[in-house]
């Protein structure tokens, strides 16, 4: 039988595992951690559960998919769609509850921020458009193969280039608004691929289309859940996890890989699969290949700061996705990206999954998952920048919601950039590996395979397609595809 083994029991690791063992391999997981998931872990206290990672389920279909893979298997995966996708506040009283229902986002947007209906329609048809000309192409196939580039698919995208907004960035995209508190919600999408709105290009005007057009989820037992079920199942259909056994380096002889190296022993094996970041897959487990230092040395996507609060109130007016606004939109990018440090007026996200699983905080308390936009760990003073953030984020929780929230707080649990790197091996805590500051992001980023060795390949969020749940799942069948026309 074939032999495989995966790096990293991320959520790309787990993915890829459960397609190759699929496609007849013996498959052999290695974490050096002592649980699976990655990012999408979860903790307990004081009675209260907190979703450590990511924290917005969106395309939901793609875990149907691997579980679907495995039709006789009994572990329990289901979600319900969010009937809101965020609700938004500004220092000046403005609210607005951003709808999944399309025809009711266009009719309450343009009522709250006195825009026009067309405009904002407009708008959503362009997103749809852009994601549906691009997808195949920069979401579904490596675009390292020249194969891809000789499908219709990429012909309809490259004739179509001019509208896609590739030449602009996000916030000139935006900028067909009247109202800046539209623009602003709109430029917010840059952070879900870790970019200034200020500098990633307009073609991520699609993102919108990910929430608002196809919907928002909600996982029951929350984010967890997800790498869960598939830890779960790839447990169950025989998958070997070997946890707290770190790999040391991958062997490989006359440009093939050959075994894997622990601090345990040597393992055999026909290919490898790096779910670790690509930065420290080449400077730690392959350093006698020659690295793609440009690749490397990409400007890295942001970061978090984020405050688990466990609060001893409800509050009926939060959903469970919730922004606060900065006042100082590019300033906040602009200390991020080009000063490494954190804004004074920073934009606070506030998720609290009790909203949907009451079991997740005690009766008549909430888990605040506290969370604003920071740069990568350069070596900052992150205990300083804590005490300080700690103290800006309460006071914009005052000034948009009238509550003094330290008084609430019973509990706190609190992730830094380095915690992250920490817990990941994320590269400077990097939350989507490289930013996507430029035209040629996509590009720029590292191929699922190997060009030096032989039956390496990449997946997880520092490679091609990107960082989220969505695309690291996509990065897993990217390379699974790969390995099936391509291995051995």
């Amino acid at each position: 039988m074939k032999t495989a083994i995966v790096i990293g029991a991320g959520i790309g690791g787990l993915a890829t595992a459960l397609r190759l063992h699929k496609q007849g391999f013996k498959v052999q997981v290695f974490e050096k951690n002592d649980y699976a998931g990655g990012k999408l872990h979860a903790i307990r206290q004081g009675g209260y559960r907190f979703d450590l990672g990511p924290s917005l389920f969106t395309l939901p279909h793609l875990i149907d998919d691997l579980l679907d893979l495995f039709p006789n298997s009994k572990v329990p995966f289901s979600y319900k769609t969010k009937q809101t996708a965020c609700h938004y506040f500004w220092e000046d009283g403005t609210v607005f509850k951003a709808s999944t229902d399309n025809q009711k986002f266009v009719e309450t947007a343009a009522k709250t921020f006195s825009e026009d209906q067309n405009t904002i329609e407009t708008y959503l048809c362009k997103s749809k458009k852009k994601y549906q000309l691009t997808k195949s192409l920069f979401l579904e196939k490596s675009l390292h193969k020249v194969a891809t580039y000789l499908s219709l698919d990429t012909v309809k995208a490259l004739i179509n280039a001019p509208f896609l907004g590739i030449s602009n960035t996000l916030d000139e995209e935006n900028q067909v608004f009247k109202n800046p508190k539209l623009t602003q919600l709109f430029n917010r999408y840059a952070t879900y691929n870790g970019s200034s709105p200020y500098q990633t290009p307009g073609i991520m005007s699609m993102i919108p289309h990910l929430e608002l057009g196809l919907g928002t989820y909600y996982p029951h037992g929350g984010m967890h859940r997800i790498s869960q079920s598939l830890f779960e199942l790839a447990q169950e259909v025989g998958i070997e996890f070997r946890f707290r056994e770190s790999v040391t380096q991958i062997n490989h002889h006359k440009k093939k890989v050959t075994a894997v190296t622990t601090e345990n022993g040597s393992y055999k094996t026909d290919l490898v699969v790096s779910n670790m970041d690509i930065y420290p897959t080449y400077k730690k487990l392959i350093r006698d290949v020659k690295a793609p230092e440009k690749t490397l040395e990409q400007e890295r996507s942001s970061s978090a700061l984020i405050f688990y609060w466990g609060i001893d109130s409800t509050f009926p007016d939060l959903e469970l996705h919730n922004i606060l606004f900065s006042e100082h939109y590019a300033a906040e990018f602009e200390h991020i990206f080009q000063h490494k440090t954190l804004s004074e007026d920073p934009t606070v996200y506030i998720n609290i999954t009790s909203k949907e699983s009451p079991e997740d905080a005690p009766k008549g308390h909430e888990n605040w998952f506290v969370m604003i936009n920071a740069p990568g760990d350069y070596g900052q003073d992150w205990e300083k920048m804590v005490t300080q953030s700690k103290e800006r984020i309460i006071q914009k929780i005052k000034k948009c919601l009238h509550v003094d929230i330290a008084e609430h707080i019973k509990t706190e649990y609190i992730l830094t950039p380095q915690g992250i790197e920490s817990n990941t091996s994320s590269y400077r805590g990097a939350l989507y590996g490289a930013a996507s500051n430029n035209k040629f992001a996509a590009f720029l980023r590292h191929p699922n395979f190997n060009n030096k060795i032989k039956n390496l390949y990449h997946v997880g969020g520092s490679v091609h397609p990107g960082g989220g749940i969505p695309l690291c799942l996509l990065s897993a069948q990217i390379t699974s595809d790969l390995i099936l026309k391509t291995a051995l």
